[in-house]
């Protein structure tokens, strides 16, 4: 018997966790599965981001030791796009994360300072970033009159915060809309060369079933395919 009817992920699909159920069953162990390559939620307090719903702009995203550069996009609800969404399978539950909204600048504020003395930090952000996300970062970080105003260092701060800027998600959207799940029937309890249960002869699990995440990319098609070729070689 193979276990390939995947996992949680997308119920309006038809995904469920009988997969989990089946295997425990037969006493095998199951990681807990959550939400996997899911947009993030943001909280109340983060509401000047909400407004941005439709904005992407390219970024370094990062959650704990893993760090992705792709586009991010705000929604009504958080923060999506591939570099979120990327990040969102090593995020847990209380975990900041860091953006940066300007990756590989280094210097670029204070160099504008001396470019453009007068200009003002939202309009050298308008340059960089879409308008309206250039206006609400501005707006937060509240610089106010023009670049010459202020200390190099007042401006290399300001360069540091757009480099690592924090936001603290209260969760994500959930199954429904996660592409993948992290967790399901633990490896430790499978053979990798033919996907058989080492404790129990003739039961196979494979697939989104089982607690392997890939990356964006085609990385879990891959992965259900190869294990389903490994199992159907043994079988």
């Amino acid at each position: 018997m193979v276990i390939a009817t995947g996992g949680p992920s997308i119920p309006k699909l038809g995904a469920t966790g009988f997969a989990y159920d089946l295997a425990r069953r037969f006493g095998l162990k199951v990681v807990e599965p959550r939400p996997a390559l899911v947009p993030l939620t943001l909280p109340q307090e983060e509401a000047l981001f909400h407004s941005l719903a439709g904005v992407a702009t390219p970024v370094v995203a990062r959650a704990g030791e893993a760090s992705f550069a792709e586009a991010a996009l705000f929604t009504h609800r958080g923060l999506s796009g591939p570099a979120i969404l990327q990040i969102s399978s090593y995020w847990r539950h209380g975990q900041p994360i860091t953006v940066d909204f300007l990756p590989g600048r280094q210097g670029w504020l204070v160099a504008a300072k001396r470019a453009r003395p007068r200009a003002t930090l939202r309009s050298v952000l308008g340059d960089l970033l879409p308008d309206r996300l250039a206006e609400a970062l501005a707006e937060r970080i509240a610089l106010p009159g023009a670049l010459d105003e202020k200390r190099d260092a007042v401006l290399t701060e300001v360069e540091q915060h757009l480099a690592d800027w924090i936001f603290r998600p209260n969760g994500t959207e959930g199954f429904a809309k996660a592409e993948v799940t992290v967790g399901g029937i633990s490896t430790d309890g499978l053979s990798s060369k033919t996907m058989e249960a080492r404790k129990v002869s003739g039961l196979y699990a494979i697939g989104e079933a089982v607690d392997v995440t890939g990356w964006l990319g085609g990385y879990n098609f891959q992965w259900a395919w190869a294990s389903g070729w490994a199992a159907g070689q043994a079988l």
